[in-house]
């Protein structure tokens, strides 16, 4: 089994209405459900948004220095991601597409080593 990573950029996402949001959030539900009850899921779940949230942990200089804001500033950033563990990279496409439909919006994906 090989576990993989997909995820989106919140950039990626777009401009849509909130009912768009709210029939996609479905969507992606099912998906999810899906992987449940396959047996492939490892985790799901959107990144929250607010950047200005979002701290730092660096121990380079070989003390842990805990900072507010993210590491470096970025056009994009992480909106969510899902895990899997699947027999191979086909699995991983075929469930990466299921996700990108479901969203409606692009997925990237990596296999975890």
């Amino acid at each position: 089994m090989c576990q993989y990573i997909i995820y989106f950029h919140q950039q990626w996402v777009g401009e849509h209405s909130d009912e768009w949001f709210a029939e996609r959030g479905a969507l992606c539900n099912a998906v999810v459900s899906d992987m449940r009850d396959a047996g492939v899921l490892v985790f799901a779940g959107g990144v929250h948004e607010d950047m200005d949230a979002a701290f730092t942990a660096d121990a380079s200089s070989g003390t842990p220095v805990i900072s507010d804001g993210p590491f470096a500033p970025a056009e994009q950033y992480i909106g969510g991601l899902t895990i899997i563990d699947v027999a191979d990279v086909d699995d991983a496409k075929q469930w990466a597409g299921r996700i990108a439909e479901a969203c409606g919006w692009p997925q990237e994906v990596r296999r975890v080593s």
